[in-house]
Parts: C-alpha cells; structure tokens; sequence
C-alpha cells in the first residue's frame, strides 16, 4: 500500500476515532440542535477526507419535520444527507458491524432494522413515529440494500406509515456521484460482496467525488395509502435520477 493512502487510511481512522469520542463524552449532555451542529461539521470534515464535494439542488426546500427517502448506492450516502440536513436513520443491520463506523452511526442516531423481523420493525416504527411528533427528521433508504449507479430497485413499503401515522410528508431526495469528467464515479458503487475497507481504499484511491444530492418536492400523505406513496416516491426519485425505475 502506497505511503499516500495510507496516510489518507489513518487521517479518517483518526477523525471517526474523534467523532466516537464526540459521541460518548458530549453528545449524552447536549441538545438534539447542538447535536446536529456536530454531526453536521463532522460529516462535511469526513467527506473533504475523502476528496467527496457534496452539491446540492433543490427543487423545493428540505423540510425540518419529514419523512426523507432517498434511493441507496454506498455508505457515503447517509454522512452527504448528514452534512446538510442531519436526521435519524433508518438503516439496515449489517451497517452496525462496520468496523467503528457502524457503532458511530449508533450514536448519530442511526437506528437498525433486521431483515425479515416483523417484531423488530414494529418496534422501531413506533420510534420513528414519535421522533416525528417531536418535530424531528426522519430518513430512510426504501430499496432496503445498495444498488449500482444507474438501477433503482423497488421500494418496500412498510416503513412509509411512519409518515402517514406521524400526519408529515414524505421528501425524496436523489443521490447520484460523479467523476470530474461528469460520469458516474467508478469507485462509489458499494454492491456485492465489496467489504466497507475496501470501498474506502477504493474511494480514497479514485479521481476526485462530487455527490449531488437532489431534494425534491415533498409528497402528501394525508389519506395515502403506504404502497401507493412508495410508488410515487420511487418515481419521483427514478425521474430525478433520469433512470428507468425496476417495477413493483
């Protein structure tokens, strides 16, 4: 391994050694508005680490009470929504054993989600619905894994409720990242069996990352129907995207 990467390795070993630091010593003391400040700064740091530019256009303003979806293609995905519009996760389990970063994500507010658990999802919807009625934002990745540039698996359902119980809009948002030249980035993609080590040596060993991060217009989910906002949701992120949507 080059001199170079490792350097870069142990720059963002260091800096999420910090944030976790963050997490244990200030975050248990502070309000959930200094928190995001904090999570916030931390996520824009990280991303600069990792030569990421985060662009954001919006055609309607994100919304500080709302249900965010947006479509799922690495890790880097939940700190580029972090870096502008800090909100409660929802993400799937094997994240939690990321090394470091996962138990990070813990403490940011992250909450994970078991495949296939009916007993654990019916717990962590009663969560989101109460954070919402806090008056916080709460996110989601609907395809419920990764998937490569260009594809937009279908979106489950069942964690739209959330909205339509908490009486919030759903807000898509697109994510998309590309190279210098304006291509989708090669180095992004976390799909397969890619271990997260080596999505980030891949990362840090690419050409430079602009991520777009595209908020849409919020949807109403007063009298909708879970599956019927899905799909309304999968749309509007698929014409975002300009990508043809995999059917339901």
């Amino acid at each position: 391994m080059k001199i170079s990467m490792i350097f870069r390795l142990t720059r963002v070993m260091l800096h999420v050694l910090s944030g976790m630091g963050i997490c244990a010593t200030v975050f248990p003391w502070i309000s959930q508005h200094k928190r995001n400040a904090h999570i916030r700064r931390w996520s824009t740091r990280l991303l600069k680490m990792c030569n990421v530019e985060v662009e954001q256009q919006a055609a309607a303003p994100m919304l500080e009470r709302a249900v965010v979806v947006a479509n799922h293609v690495s890790w880097l995905d939940i700190f580029v929504v972090h870096s502008l519009h800090p909100s409660h996760f929802v993400a799937k389990a094997e994240i939690r054993s990321w090394p470091l970063a996962g138990w990070l994500a813990e403490k940011a507010g992250t909450v994970f989600i078991s495949r296939g658990n009916r007993r654990d999802l019916r717990h962590i919807f009663k969560g989101l619905v109460t954070t919402l009625e806090r008056g916080e934002r709460v996110a989601f990745f609907p395809e419920g894994t990764t998937s490569s540039q260009g594809n937009l698996l279908p979106f489950h359902a069942n964690l739209f409720e959330a909205a339509i119980d908490a009486r919030v809009p759903v807000q898509p948002v697109a994510l998309s990242y590309v190279d210098p030249t304006g291509a989708r980035h090669p180095s992004v993609d976390f799909i397969g069996d890619m271990t997260f080590a080596e999505s980030i040596i891949a990362i840090l060993d690419g050409p430079p990352v602009l991520a777009k991060l595209m908020v849409l217009a919020p949807i109403d989910t007063i009298g909708a129907h879970r599956r019927e906002l899905a799909e309304v949701t999968h749309q509007a992120v698929a014409a975002a995207l300009g990508v043809t949507a995999a059917p339901h």
